[in-house]
This record gives structure tokens, C-alpha cells and sequence, in this order.
């Protein structure tokens, strides 16, 4: 087994649970070039808000899409849209990512800006 399978394996895992609970999920995708934030709706079919290193204006804030500085922006980004949309509380889907690096500092930003997971 390589290491994608092993990874969208353990995102199963986690997406199954959160399904169970009925919950809105904030769900990050990680490239080596980009970092991406769906907020999607307790059914899973609705994408509610997005945002991601590929927005306009991103590469004047921030030169590269894939660095802790980049995710910390989406995570922002994609927690202003979501207090836009009067949702607070997520359940946070790293879609099999470890919990470090980029994907920690998307988290922690969306957590400064007011997301509860």
C-alpha cells in the first residue's frame, strides 16, 4: 500500500465518524504547491464556502501557496467566509493529513478568527 492509499484510508475513517455526528466540516486538502479549505455541509453534498492559496489577490499577501504563512491565510480566509454565513461551530476533516506543519496552522488560524472545532 502506498502512502495516498494509506492516507485516503484514515480520511475515510474520520469523514464516517463526522457523518454519524450530523456535524458541518471544515475540510483541508494539501498539495505540494497549495493548501485548500472546504467548509461543507452535515450531508455532504454542499460546499457552503471555500477558499485556498489559488484566490485572486493571494500572491500579493503571500508569494508562495505552500508554506505555514499561506495556510495561516486560507485559514483566516475561509473563517471570515464562514462568520459571513453565521457558522461558528465545525468539525475539522485534515482528510488524512498529520496533524503538523500547514495543516495545524490553517487550523489554528480559523480557530483565531472566531471557528469552534
Amino acid at each position: 500500500m502506498d502512502k495516498r492509499i494509506r492516507r485516503i484510508r484514515r480520511s475515510r475513517k474520520t469523514r464516517a465518524k463526522i457523518g454519524e455526528l450530523g456535524a458541518i466540516r471544515l475540510c483541508v486538502h494539501r498539495t505540494n504547491s497549495h493548501i485548500y479549505a472546504q467548509i461543507i455541509d452535515a450531508t455532504g453534498g454542499n460546499v457552503l464556502t471555500s477558499a485556498s492559496s489559488l484566490e485572486k489577490g493571494f500572491k500579493e499577501q503571500n508569494k508562495s501557496g505552500s508554506n505555514i504563512a499561506a495556510a495561516k491565510l486560507v485559514g483566516q480566509l475561509v473563517a471570515e467566509k464562514a462568520k459571513k454565513l453565521g457558522l461558528d461551530k465545525v468539525s475539522f476533516d485534515r482528510s488524512g493529513f498529520a496533524f503538523h506543519g500547514r495543516v495545524k496552522a490553517l487550523a489554528e488560524a480559523a480557530r483565531e478568527h472566531g471557528l469552534q472545532f
